[in-house]
């Protein structure tokens, strides 16, 4: 029901190959007390860093613990939203949407959203943020780019103020775990890690 895209825990996780990444606050998140206390993760970074593992295993860990988890990616989720309320349905699609105790939505700012779109993922997070709902977000993104994300730089800031208020956020710097064996191998150039960062600008 929590619709996964696979099964990874935190055991897989490679610390070693990215240091930038807090073993311990990442453990902290996986005692599942920030749904408890409603705070949202925000995790940041460039593609292959291992965003999607750790909301993945956070949300294993969730659903073991007994919290209806919910996932989906930003472009399946806001075509959701906007068929939904091009035919009616909006009032029951958010209800959806903000059931679960815990909704992971991955992969925000990879397209960009127009300003319905905008909107109504703008009401989601609002609808969450109201009840005390958790949650995780994973973005190539930093927060300075968010205006240009959501085409409208107020609904961007409106979003932000939400999602941040109770927050954690966690900025992946490295290399990417996809392309790895091939920079290894010399297949590919090295990048150096200070050329993916993402600024925290939280």
């Amino acid at each position: 029901m929590a619709r996964l895209p696979y099964r990874k825990g935190i055991d897989s996780f490679d610390f070693s190959f990215q240091p930038s990444v807090d073993k311990k606050q990442i453990k902290g998140l996986l005692t599942l007390r920030f749904l408890s206390e409603g705070v949202n993760v925000v995790l940041l970074g460039p593609p292959g860093v291992g965003k999607t593992h750790l909301a993945v295993a956070i949300g294993m860990a969730a659903c073991q613990g007994g919290y209806s988890s919910y996932f989906t990616t930003a472009s399946d989720l806001v075509a959701a939203l906007v068929k939904s309320h091009s035919t009616g349905k909006f009032d029951a699609r958010m209800r959806a949407f903000t059931r679960p105790s815990l909704l992971i939505i991955d992969e925000v700012g990879y397209l960009p959203l127009d300003k319905q779109a905008s909107n109504l993922l703008f009401q989601l997070v609002s609808r969450r943020y109201e009840q005390g709902s958790s949650v995780i977000l994973t973005s190539n993104r930093s927060y300075g780019e968010w205006g240009s994300m959501f085409s409208d730089a107020v609904i961007a800031s409106a979003v932000l103020d939400r999602l941040l208020h109770r927050s954690v956020t966690i900025n992946i710097r490295g290399d990417s775990y996809r392309l790895k064996d091939k920079r290894r191998a010399g297949v590919i150039a090295q990048v150096r890690p200070e050329a993916l960062a993402v600024a925290d600008t939280s």
